[in-house]
């Protein structure tokens, strides 16, 4: 049996680990963005012209339409998509109508122009280090074994800690012999 500093560290050090795996927020909120840590301030410039290139849209849709195009890996949040809504709509890229209680942002002709060079390229969160659609299921799983870790180091008691530590040392030893098959 372990003491609880033991059972504290074990768990905090997974945690620790998960998120150095997996980006300081993790995925789904995981800042929820964010798989490998935040993008930079050009993609989500570059995300939203290539979006507002396909349809109008409000910044609601266009989080959801970033997030789908992402695999679920990357959810820009509102404090990025609204102000760079309205460093775009300064620079005359887009315009905004009011409809209903939502404003709908739509390309002007030099956001077009804008976008165009973006939508032959790979969506920027294509090219983040790490990326791929097709292993996003594995970071997704990462990131929610962090939260339940989480909820075990602070909810959980002594024992159930050392049972979640115990099942946490028996998963990596059980993906490290998946890289060892042929």
């Amino acid at each position: 049996m372990r003491n609880s500093s033991s059972y504290n560290f074990d768990i905090r050090e997974a945690v620790d680990g998960l998120r150095d795996a997996f980006g300081p927020r993790g995925m789904g909120g995981m800042g929820a963005g964010r798989m490998g840590g935040r993008m930079g301030r050009g993609d989500i410039r570059t995300a939203i012209l290539v979006e507002l290139a396909e349809a109008p849209m409000h910044g609601y849709q266009l989080i959801q339409a970033i997030e789908a195009r992402s695999g679920g890996t990357w959810k820009p949040s509102p404090g990025s998509i609204y102000p760079t809504l309205q460093l775009l709509a300064d620079e005359g890229l887009v315009s905004a109508a009011q409809e209903g209680e939502r404003k709908v942002y739509s390309l002007t002709e030099a956001g077009k122009a804008a976008a165009a060079e973006f939508t032959s390229a790979p969506h920027p969160s294509a090219t983040r280090r790490g990326w791929d659609a097709d292993r996003a299921a594995l970071p997704k799983a990462g990131a929610k074994l962090a939260q339940a870790i989480g909820q075990v180091a602070t909810s959980g008691t002594r024992e159930q800690g050392d049972r979640a530590a115990e099942i946490i040392d028996e998963a990596r030893r059980k993906l490290y012999a998946i890289l060892a098959e042929d």
